[in-house]
């Protein structure tokens, strides 16, 4: 009975992210199309529901009951377990997500770090479609954004060794009640403007959306796709961007934490603010790709490359030089 109790313990968890987050993740397409509509002062979504609100189902059910097209000489598992793979991976991330101080499905000790593994494993997901559809446009925006990711998780794993530096844990917990008193974009501002930069190429996002140039590549590495294999390709985009939302919230704008510790403020629960901020930042994804035209392949190379890795290598080496200088290393660095 006890075993019985425990699995439905988890699956019901288990529910509580993903259902929300496919919610969230089907609206914030409609949130980029009518934010990108009002931008360029044009009609967005008005037609199905009230407003347009209905438009992501519609989406969703006429991806569903399309037909799934298998190019002849595919591999096929490969070709139906990619965006099952990219898909599952945008999930996973979720688990170690606190959204208040006492609402985490799983506090990991080393919770960063598993949130950059989980982040940084969507890329095989992208090549083994762009392989496996045997086909050369395919294969050649596979292979950029294999480039690009690598690129700058570099700069994002660097980035992520200086906040570490400063809170001495990698509880993403910890992470954020370290920020009780000065949220760390204030001294490490520099660090959250390549942070965001380096999100928008991770996550294929315009500026930097190379593996989906539609006009030398068409569409990149999802070009043989269609039905649901499009969608879970989809949905993990936009999942994958609120959940560098979500990184860039816990990292640098104090998670849970309201933005002023003042009386009305604190009574209002952790997750509306963390929940607010991951909103304002993807926002702001949706505002670069409105108003930023696409970078060139060497201007994306020279930025992560010879900007960004060099920049972000030095401010770790001032961090832990300051904090040395003024005892400030945590203890667990010192031992």
């Amino acid at each position: 009975m006890q075993i019985v109790y425990s699995i439905v313990k988890v699956i019901a968890s288990t529910l509580t992210i993903i259902i929300p987050l496919l919610i969230a993740v089907a609206y914030l397409t409609l949130a980029e199309r009518k934010v990108m509509a009002s931008m360029q002062q044009r009609k967005g979504p008005n037609i199905i529901g009230f407003w347009g609100l209905l438009q992501p189902l519609a989406d969703g059910l006429k991806l569903l009951i399309k037909e799934t097209i298998l190019p002849n000489n595919a591999n096929t598992f490969i070709f139906l377990f990619a965006p099952i793979l990219t898909f599952m991976l945008s999930l996973m991330g979720w688990a170690v997500i606190p959204f208040d101080w006492d609402t985490v499905f799983c506090n990991l000790n080393v919770g960063i770090l598993y949130l950059f593994a989980v982040s940084s494993l969507a890329v095989y997901g992208i090549i083994m479609s762009g392989w496996s559809s045997n086909s050369k446009y395919a294969f050649l925006g596979s292979l950029r954004s294999a480039a690009q990711m690598i690129s700058y998780e570099i700069s994002i794993g660097l980035i992520i060794i200086s906040i570490i530096l400063c809170v001495g844990s990698l509880n993403i917990n910890k992470i954020i009640l370290a920020q009780h008193n000065i949220w760390f974009i204030f001294p490490h501002f520099p660090l959250f403007i390549m942070f965001f930069v380096s999100a928008l190429a991770e996550t294929n996002r315009a500026p930097f959306d190379l593996p989906e140039a539609e006009a030398e590549l068409v569409a990149g590495y999802n070009v043989e796709y269609s039905a649901m294999g499009f969608a879970l390709f989809f949905l993990g985009e936009y999942a994958n961007i609120l959940l560098m939302s979500t990184m860039i919230s816990i990292l640098f704008l104090g998670g849970w934490y309201p933005i002023a510790n003042i009386y009305p403020l604190v009574l209002i629960p952790g997750y509306f603010w963390i929940s607010l901020k991951i909103a304002i930042i993807a926002f702001i994804f949706i505002w670069v790709r409105a108003a930023y035209p696409r970078y060139r392949y060497d201007q994306l190379m020279y930025l992560g490359w010879k900007v960004f890795l060099p920049f972000s290598l030095a401010w770790l080496f001032f961090t832990a030089g300051f904090l040395l200088s003024f005892d400030g290393l945590p203890v667990f660095l010192l031992n």
